[in-house]
């Protein structure tokens, strides 16, 4: 489990770009960030890692505090995948073997690579082990860098966009890979997603901001009409289809 508490952040003597951040990601359980451009959803990812270190506040994963913990220990416990992919020469065998960084000291045990032959495996990509990661499409890199995060086999997986750029197929297929192995391997994924209906489908609880500041959290019920106008200032109709929210703007 995840815990932040009170967590603020600011760029030198800038106005601050969080402020009173708290929450909880539960193993197993994915949480989406959400808000408009500029709230702040990307900075607060890189806070939750030591990527950016906030000037208040603490951030615990189990009884841990990060914000005290060696960054070889902080990579032990949470991955990190950016937004959009990488073009790198390294073959896919290479690029998910970088995920063991954390645990190598003198060279690749048997231990790193069984570990990273299962995840190839589990998540279908053996065939891709030998290509290269700048031959590969979008959707195929965007699967790299997630077998390369679960390499380092993390308690809370961390995730900046991991859709934007994907087709539809792509999409649904990242985010049930993600999904799955979450509930498998009880792993607490945070996620910043821009398409609202991905998040209603795909995620269990919501952190909606705006003004740089926490305007609700929870479950699906507070993914409400009223709220989506407040936070993206934009009108929306909400609908239920096939069992399943649908968030439809009004343009």
């Amino acid at each position: 489990m995840m815990l932040v508490k009170d967590l603020e952040f600011r760029y030198s003597s800038s106005n601050p770009i969080l402020q009173k951040i708290a929450f909880e990601a539960q193993p197993g359980e994915c949480l989406a960030i959400l808000g408009n451009n500029g709230a702040g959803k990307s900075t607060l990812l890189k806070c939750l890692n030591r990527i950016l270190s906030p000037q208040k506040g603490t951030v615990y994963v189990g009884k841990e505090d990060i914000l005290n913990m060696p960054l070889s220990r902080v990579a032990q416990n949470i991955a990190f995948v950016a937004q959009g992919t990488q073009n790198s020469r390294l073959t896919v065998y290479d690029m998910v073997m970088l995920g063991r960084k954390p645990y190598i000291k003198w060279g690749v045990r048997q231990e790193d690579e069984e570990i990273v032959a299962s995840i190839l495996q589990k998540m279908g990509m053996e065939d891709m082990a030998v290509r290269y990661v700048d031959e590969l499409s979008g959707g195929e890199q965007q699967k790299v860098m997630l077998a390369r995060a679960l390499a380092q086999q993390p308690r809370i997986l961390l995730l900046d966009e991991p859709t934007s750029n994907l087709d539809l197929r792509n999409q649904h297929e990242v985010l049930e890979l993600v999904t799955r192995i979450s509930r498998e391997h009880q792993i607490a994924v945070i996620i910043v997603i821009h398409d609202l209906n991905l998040a209603l489908r795909y995620c269990q609880k919501f952190l909606l901001l705006k003004d740089h500041q926490i305007y609700d959290y929870g479950g699906e019920e507070i993914i409400t009409a009223a709220n989506i106008e407040e936070v993206y200032q934009i009108p929306v109709t909400i609908h239920v289809i096939d069992g399943a929210k649908v968030v439809i703007p009004h343009l």
